[in-house]
């Protein structure tokens, strides 16, 4: 899941992506609504994904609430992602998100808390017609590689990082 963060210390320091994270399965205590003779699933949805590679394009993703599954996260391009599930696909299209990051040119740490938005569209298989939107907070720790020369770099793919994505929104499937 590709962060889409264009911020410049995550973005440049990570490669790393992140959206929101969206899944679906069997409804528990989901909450039913008729739309034109059609029975529809609505309620919120929680989502959360962990990554820790700045270089992986596929990460695993949780959802829960009123559906619950795992599944991946496959990049697209920039603030698109295909999020695949048991029975099914849907689309993930995301904002590049906003807020505070930190970077410490000795030590090579870096932080940032990246606050955006989310929609889902295009479901196939038992996702067909799925819709929704939601917000999204990623927060991401990670130590910067050093150049040659030992300086902390802002462009090399870091050491290491952590990244947590947090998301919650509205969910409907016919």
């Amino acid at each position: 899941m590709r962060t889409g963060f264009k911020s410049a210390a995550v973005a440049a320091m990570t490669g790393a992506s992140a959206a929101a994270i969206v899944g679906l399965a069997s409804p528990a205590g989901a909450a039913p609504a008729v739309n034109h003779g059609t029975a529809v699933v609505k309620g919120t949805e929680h989502f959360q994904g962990i990554n820790t590679s700045a270089t992986a394009t596929v990460y695993p993703v949780i959802a829960y609430g009123v559906f619950t599954v795992a599944g991946t996260d496959h990049e697209v391009n920039g603030n698109l992602d295909t999020f695949v599930f048991p029975g099914g696909t849907f689309k993930v299209r995301h904002s590049n998100g906003t807020g505070p990051e930190t970077f410490n040119p000795k030590t090579c740490l870096f932080t940032g808390t990246i606050h955006g938005t989310y929609s889902i569209s295009g479901g196939t298989g038992k996702y067909k017609g799925i819709s929704g939107s939601g917000k999204y907070v990623a927060s991401i720790l990670g130590i910067g590689a050093k150049t040659k020369k030992g300086a902390c770099s802002q462009t090399a793919a870091p050491v290491a990082q952590q990244l947590v994505i947090d998301a919650s929104g509205s969910v409907s499937l016919p």
